[in-house]
């Protein structure tokens, strides 16, 4: 905590509420200058305008002045916007082939969704990625905080960049964003209708394998990976005597429980993105703060842990959320990987029946170039527009594992063309 405070403190005196910078170059991505507009940079927001947001923004490749503007939360929580960036929607990828211990490369992403938008990723909450605070104290961040410093980050983000104002606006997110994001969708409608400045054009929202009930989700993921052979009927048994048909509120005495548990819940390499991202000159390319965070983590697992002890899970779950936008008007793309093991997508059909939306166009498949993408269900009336979309061998998260068939599923709902 003392390292943390002196660091803190070595950086207070030199920030700003907000700067940016536009990046022509990156380490490990050969071609000068880069093929899209990138920018860096950090907003202060909070009451005090001590936490620092930092974002990574990268201009339509397409037509910026009309084109949408999507503001892309990472799940977690505590995952950063370059984990997105570099795995699923964004214009850079790593080339395996080519990357080492020693350094990373970077290629083009034929599928980049800033084809179709200008998109920020946002290194949110306080802790993720390169964001940090000049106080100790604004690391402790609930869903309910979360959301209320992205909203202050986004009105302050489009006074830094007026141009943008009148794009139509998207909010939208992945996995544990299913949480925060629907909480920030009702701040900013909640500041527009009491006329707030600026006032944000905000059209809808899409989620991708969302979690929105962490409990139901959870322990609903077990049951399904064993459907679906993702999980053996060896190691299926186990965990549900070990654990008892619990899986999320789990004794952590209970050793065998945990040892099946973290048997399931094991994650992807995503070595080459730290070497990357925690390289100096990678760094001074992006104009990090120099002393502001310790190291760079792709998902910051000590926010997860603080609000699993000190119970800031506070929104019991979103779909209330859900119920309350649907009437407001708003364009609203839900879609999941159909392999998604850690929030299966019948979880998500579930709660969306339960927002008491009408069915417009039933259940059937949805297909690109003659193939079977995956199976959508419409509904829709004077009031709503709900899709829902499945990604056949999607997993979690959907663009990383089919980022050609996301592509192709976003430019349609984007362009109001059914799927």
């Amino acid at each position: 905590m003392y390292a943390l405070v002196l660091m803190l403190l070595s950086v207070s005196n030199n920030v700003n509420a907000s700067s940016k910078w536009m990046i022509d170059s990156l380490p490990g991505f050969p071609q000068y200058p880069l093929p899209f507009k990138l920018e860096t940079g950090y907003v202060g927001v909070g009451e005090l305008e001590d936490i620092q947001l930092f974002y990574y923004f990268i201009e339509s490749e397409n037509s910026p002045e009309e084109d949408p503007l999507v503001l892309w939360l990472t799940g977690g929580p505590g995952c950063s916007g370059l984990s997105s960036l570099l795995f699923e929607i964004g214009p850079l990828s790593i080339d395996l082939e080519k990357s080492s211990w020693s350094s990373t490369i970077l290629k083009l992403n034929p599928y980049s969704w800033t084809k179709l938008a200008n998109i920020i990723y946002l290194d949110a909450p306080v802790g993720s990625g390169f964001s940090y605070a000049k106080r100790w104290e604004a690391y402790n961040v609930s869903d309910t905080i979360s959301a209320a410093i992205n909203y202050d980050f986004l009105k302050k983000w489009l006074i830094g960049h007026p141009k943008f104002r009148k794009n139509p606006l998207y909010l939208a997110g992945d996995s544990y964003s299913g949480v925060v994001l629907p909480v920030i969708v009702q701040e900013i409608t909640n500041g527009n209708e009491v006329g707030e400045k600026p006032k944000i054009n905000l059209k809808g929202y899409m989620l991708g394998n969302p979690m929105t009930k962490r409990r139901d989700e959870y322990n609903s993921r077990i049951e399904f990976g064993h459907r679906r052979a993702l999980i053996s009927d060896q190691l299926y048994e186990s965990i549900k005597t070990n654990c008892k048909g619990e899986y999320v509120i789990r004794d952590p005495n209970n050793e065998l429980c945990e040892n099946d548990f973290n048997a399931v819940s094991e994650e992807h390499n995503y070595v080459y993105s730290y070497i990357w991202a925690n390289d100096p000159t990678v760094q001074r390319a992006l104009h990090i703060h120099k002393g502001s965070i310790n190291e760079w983590k792709r998902c910051n697992r000590t926010i997860r842990d603080k609000m699993y002890i000190y119970d800031l899970y506070d929104t019991e779950g979103s779909a209330k959320y859900h119920r309350n936008l649907v009437q407001k008007g708003y364009q609203v793309l839900i879609f999941s990987g159909d392999q998604d093991l850690l929030v299966p997508y019948l979880s998500t059909q579930a709660w969306i029946e339960t927002l008491n939306v009408t069915i417009a166009q039933p259940w059937r498949p949805w297909f690109l170039d003659g193939q079977v993408a995956g199976y959508t269900v419409f509904y829709s009336n004077e009031n709503h527009q709900v899709t829902f979309a499945t990604l056949k061998g999607g997993g979690h998260t959907a663009p990383e594992y089919q980022p050609r068939e996301c592509f192709a599923m976003v430019a349609k709902w984007l362009a109001h063309d059914p799927l």
